[in-house]
C-alpha cells in the first residue's frame, strides 16, 4: 500500500498552488476548477505523489505543528535563501545527524513544509 495523496484545504487557494509549484517542481496533474470546484491535484515528475489544494474559504490555517510535508532538494541552501527573501518564516538549519540537514518553512496555508539535502 502506498499514500495516494495528501490534502490541504485552504482560502489561500491560488497561493498554495503557486507555492508548490514554484518551490517543489510540482505541476497541476489533475484540475476541478473547468467543473466549477476549486480543486487540483498537483504531481512530481514521476507521478508517484501526489497533494491535493482544495478551497476552502473559511480554513484560516491549515497547519499543525505536530505534522509536515518533506522534499528532498538538490540545493536547499538557495531555495531556503529564496524563501526568506520572499517572506516566508523559514527555520534555521537543523542537522540532526552526520549528513542530513534540512529546514522547515510555512507554506501560504500554515502548513510545515521540510526541505531536505
Amino acid at each position: 500500500m502506498k499514500i495516494a495523496h495528501i490534502t490541504i484545504q485552504t482560502k489561500h487557494f491560488d497561493k498554495e498552488i503557486s507555492f508548490f509549484e514554484t518551490y517543489t517542481g510540482m505541476t497541476v496533474k489533475t484540475d476541478m476548477r473547468p467543473m466549477g470546484r476549486n480543486m487540483v491535484f498537483l504531481t512530481e515528475e514521476k507521478g508517484d505523489t501526489e497533494i491535493e489544494i482544495i478551497e476552502k474559504p473559511g480554513a484560516d490555517y491549515a497547519g499543525n505543528d505536530n505534522l509536515s510535508i518533506g522534499f528532498h532538494g538538490d540545493d536547499i541552501d538557495a531555495l531556503r535563501d529564496q524563501l526568506a527573501e520572499e517572506g516566508f518564516e523559514v527555520t534555521p538549519f537543523i542537522t540532526p545527524a552526520p549528513n542530513v540537514r534540512f529546514f522547515f518553512v510555512k507554506d501560504p496555508a500554515g502548513v510545515s513544509v521540510q526541505f531536505m539535502e
